[in-house]
């Protein structure tokens, strides 16, 4: 079975993800933060992690994202941004912290898991 971390601060955001990704079957983590996503991604090694950019702690999105891709362990881990940042700068962020996949708030259950379902049979 596919792993999927979601990273995300906003219970009600993670609860949305959580439940439209296990209509899929796919074994799927949550992390409140950056600082605690890292964590889990670390000993999960996850398949997919969908990470949103603003977060508490000492970590944001486009950290954990860069650390993921800078470890040769993980680099292999596909990260899909969900974030509100849409701007053209904010995406070009994403691409150059090494995010795979872009996907903007709002978003619906069916875009989500047309992008996850993209970056685990890439």
């Amino acid at each position: 079975m596919k792993r999927v971390l979601i990273v995300e601060d906003h219970a009600d955001i993670r609860a949305l993800v959580r439940f439209s990704l296990e209509m899929e079957d796919l074994d799927v983590h949550e992390a409140e933060n950056g600082d605690v996503g890292m964590e889990m991604v670390t000993t999960l090694q996850p398949d997919v992690v969908l990470l949103d950019v603003m977060m508490p702690g000492l970590l944001d999105g486009f950290a954990v994202c860069k650390r993921i891709k800078a470890d040769p362990d993980m680099r292999g881990i596909r990260v899909v941004m969900l974030t509100a940042l849409g701007q053209q700068a904010d995406r070009e962020d994403g691409v150059s912290a090494g995010a795979d996949a872009y996907l903007t708030k709002p978003f619906s259950p069916a875009q989500l898991v047309s992008t996850v379902k993209d970056q685990l049979y890439v």
